[in-house]
């Protein structure tokens, strides 16, 4: 009798072991399909923007004349470095932001003339060579163009000196 009860025990363990067997041969299959699928979604094409990233670090000096319209809220100016050249914005007080005036929309640099601020909007800047615009506030494109302008990074000692790097 307890021969019996032996056996039928035995089956009962190959039974499990078997449908634990079972499951983990599914669980593998599945993440062996599962995978190689997640891999070839996720290898889309890279939106890195096409604009050229040269490196540099300057520093400014906003009370000088060439640099003097940052001294208010709202100014902007030209500053040499980057791809083909950088413009600033004042945002506030405290904030300055800067972007290369490389149009995302021309990267091969082939247009002759650099990004530039509307004659009505200052905001907004052009470019002439693809029609697209985009706005100085943000450096977000406002029409003709998937790419916003390339960002520098900035930092102002709140008195006069303004470093801009990349």
């Amino acid at each position: 009798m307890s021969y019996l009860i032996g056996e039928k025990q035995n089956e009962k363990n190959k039974y499990k072991s078997n449908k634990l067997h079972n499951f983990t041969r599914m669980v593998i299959r599945f993440f062996s399909i599962l995978l190689p699928l997640l891999f070839l979604v996720g290898c889309r094409k890279n939106n890195v923007n096409p604009v050229p990233n040269i490196p540099f670090d300057i520093t400014i000096d906003i009370n000088l004349p060439s640099y003097n319209t940052l001294n208010g809220v709202g100014g902007w100016c030209y500053v040499n470095g980057g791809s083909r050249g950088i413009i600033v914005y004042r945002r506030s007080i405290e904030e300055f932001i800067a972007f290369d005036r490389h149009s995302p929309e021309d990267p091969n640099g082939t247009c002759s003339s650099p990004l530039f601020p509307d004659a009505d909007n200052f905001l907004q800047l052009n470019d002439t060579c693809n029609n697209a615009t985009f706005s100085l506030y943000d450096g977000m494109p406002t029409s003709n163009s998937s790419f916003g302008l390339r960002q520098y990074m900035t930092v102002f000692d709140g008195s006069n000196m303004l470093r801009i790097y990349n």
